[in-house]
């Protein structure tokens, strides 16, 4: 293990260990500190995600875009402060920091013994969200996490989510596939983050006019299981509470290949995120590179 990776293994178990001490008012200051601090150095990631923004709101002056970057590093590190506070919470206090719109189109699903299949993108707190379902409508589901370095940094998400009262499964291996499909076969919930392709060989989509890739997963889950396919999206407003919407399910075309089915759902998703995005991008936590044309840059760039 690296000296870089030690520490950022360091800095996380801190964040679990010590912020989720902290009373609610400090830990939320103590966030926007760091997001202004870090907004203000102008980092590499601070400028992909205002290069995103300006994807997202391309008539937005820089000014706006400033603004935007600056709004949306408060909502990342807002995400973290609750991410390493939710251990601590209460269930009436995950109950009640999450409001969801149109949920029926999740708990309709599930009653009707399908299976189904949430899928979101990096807006607000999926995290929260996910605790919400396991506490509020105690139902347990099953998601996939990235392989991060160092390895014990992994082994605490995952351990984290855990005990959030998710079933975590690897993003690498390839069986991870296989066991999702088994668990909407038998009518269970699967959660996917859904709106960066980690494989490079996903489902090329339009996205706020130019082409960017997105997982194949949860279409093919949706055909091959007969489970419904619903995308989520998530904000933050003014107050403590996460507001979301449950989007009506995402059909199965009732003709076309498998792959040509897998498109066209996926850019239905894509459509959804998309709006869910427009109407609250600072909540948009993409500090990495999304858009093809980004994906490979000139030479000097970043």
């Amino acid at each position: 293990m690296s000296a870089r990776e030690r520490l950022t293994d360091a800095l996380y178990g801190f964040g679990w260990s010590a912020v989720k001490t902290l009373p609610e008012p400090v830990a939320v200051r103590l966030g926007r500190t760091i997001a202004d601090l870090a907004w203000k150095r102008r980092g590499k990631g601070v400028r992909r995600l205002e290069s995103n923004y300006a994807r997202v709101v391309p008539d937005a002056t820089p000014e706006r875009l400033a603004a935007l970057s600056r709004a949306g590093m408060r909502s990342y590190l807002r995400y973290w402060m609750e991410s390493f506070r939710l251990p601590a919470w209460s269930p009436e206090r995950i109950r009640t920091g999450f409001d969801p719109k149109d949920v029926h189109h999740l708990t309709d699903g599930l009653a009707s013994g399908r299976g189904v299949v949430l899928a979101l993108p990096h807006l607000a707190n999926w995290d929260l969200a996910g605790a919400w379902v396991t506490t509020g409508l105690d139902t347990p589901f099953t998601t996939v996490a990235e392989r991060l370095k160092p390895e014990t940094l992994y082994d605490r998400f995952v351990a984290y989510r855990q005990g959030l009262g998710m079933e975590v499964l690897p993003h690498s291996g390839g069986s991870a596939f296989g066991t999702l499909a088994r668990r909407l076969r038998d009518g269970g919930l699967v959660c996917l983050v859904a709106d960066r392709d980690l494989s490079a060989s996903g489902v090329q989509v339009s996205f706020f006019g130019e082409t960017a890739r997105m997982p194949a997963g949860p279409a093919l889950l949706a055909q091959q299981t007969g489970a419904l396919l619903l995308p989520v999206t998530l904000w933050y407003d003014d107050s403590p509470v996460m507001r979301g919407r449950v989007h009506p399910p995402i059909e199965v075309p009732e003709t076309g290949t498998r792959a040509e089915k897998t498109s066209v759902m996926t850019q239905a998703l894509a459509d959804a995120f998309a709006s869910g995005i427009a109407e609250h991008p600072e909540d948009w936590h993409m500090l990495q590179r999304l858009w093809l044309a980004d994906l490979d840059p000139p030479k000097g760039t970043s």
